[in-house]
């Protein structure tokens, strides 16, 4: 039966997902595993999810090549199988029927773990929403450290632990979206990386020229727009927030935030048109040549959107337009837009 402070670990730990710092939360769920569990090291690790390979999230005790070691050589033996198949995660001194091949006597065990001074160690798998996410390696130089109730006890916790190590899981606690809202990371190349209980925008899964307008904001290198946006027939109110790489996404993304809407004060989609091509300084003469209309029905446009959201003029309202995100801009003119 687990002891109180071993309970006490595992609480704090539950705890620590709610953390949006989730690089200090997880040193801090290693720091609370050594109160409960015996380990001289550990290494909490995710799995990038572009490129598959194991990246250390944090960190206590070993050194930089044990850390290299566990995050890339332990993948490719036949012990990392074991571990990914096992639901108790499996220690070096288990001798049960069903573990599979003995780490003590295989060539990782010999080359990288006993030199460094270790006797005992347990290895656990990390799944995240049915994902496999990444792992957790403990080690202690005493033997025989790992029983089975220690073995439980890493279990128990091993929820917890995936939620921090998966790169995808806050993504959206970043960004203060609310639980229901759609979101998606999209990376440089333009792959998308659906995040954990979230729907894909429907923006992403119609083109209507959305892709487009996404590569351009990420040429210009800002931080956040707001814009307007049709998919399916019904209008999204969407922003793109710059997404930090970090470990397990060792490169920037852009996080797609939609949330279905009407177009706001009832303007008419040519209104949005109209106003979102004043906000960028063109006259009535230049909106009426980009968009095929004669100058009076562009000024027409402006009097019915200007009475729509209470402005004075035409410079009030494309304050307003910025200021709230009431813009449906085209690749060419949306820098002017992006927050820095």
């Amino acid at each position: 039966m687990p002891r109180h402070d071993q309970i006490a670990a595992a609480a704090r730990i539950g705890m620590l997902t709610r953390e949006r710092d989730t690089a200090e939360a997880s040193a801090q769920a290693l720091r609370e595993l050594a109160r409960a569990l015996p380990l001289d090291a550990a290494t909490l690790l995710t799995i990038d999810p572009l490129t598959g390979s194991h990246v250390q999230v944090a960190g206590i005790g070993y050194t930089a090549a044990a850390s290299q070691a566990l995050a890339g050589e332990f993948i490719a033996t036949p012990w990392y199988r074991n571990v990914v198949r096992r639901e108790l995660p499996p220690s070096i001194s288990e001798d049960a029927e069903d573990a599979g091949p003995r780490f003590r006597h295989g060539w990782f065990y010999a080359e990288r773990v006993r030199p460094a001074g270790f006797r005992d160690g347990v290895t656990g798998a990390l799944r995240h929403r049915g994902r496999l996410v990444g792992l957790v390696h403990l080690s202690t130089e005493g033997a025989d450290a790992y029983d089975t109730d220690a073995r439980r006890l890493l279990a128990s916790v091993s929820p917890a632990l995936a939620a921090l190590a998966d790169p995808l899981a806050h993504a959206g606690d970043l960004h203060g979206l609310a639980e229901a809202d759609a979101a998606s990371l999209v990376t440089g190349d333009g792959t998308v990386l659906d995040l954990p209980g979230r729907d894909r925008p429907r923006v992403l899964r119609e083109d209507g020229g959305f892709p487009a307008l996404l590569r351009a904001f990420t040429g210009t290198g800002g931080r956040r727009l707001r814009l307007l946006w049709p998919a399916g027939g019904d209008w999204r109110r969407v922003v793109l927030h710059r997404h930090p790489a970090g470990p397990g996404l060792g490169a920037e993304a852009v996080l797609v935030h939609e949330t279905p809407t009407e177009l706001p004060y009832g303007l008419s989609p040519r209104e949005l048109e109209v106003l979102t091509r004043a906000a960028t300084g063109q006259t009535n003469q230049a909106i009426a040549q980009a968009l095929f209309l004669s100058p009076r029905t562009v000024h027409s446009h402006v009097e019915h959107l200007l009475r729509k959201t209470g402005c004075v003029s035409r410079a009030q309202a494309t304050a307003l337009a910025v200021r709230d995100g009431l813009l449906r801009p085209d690749p060419d003119h949306l820098a002017r837009f992006v927050e820095g």
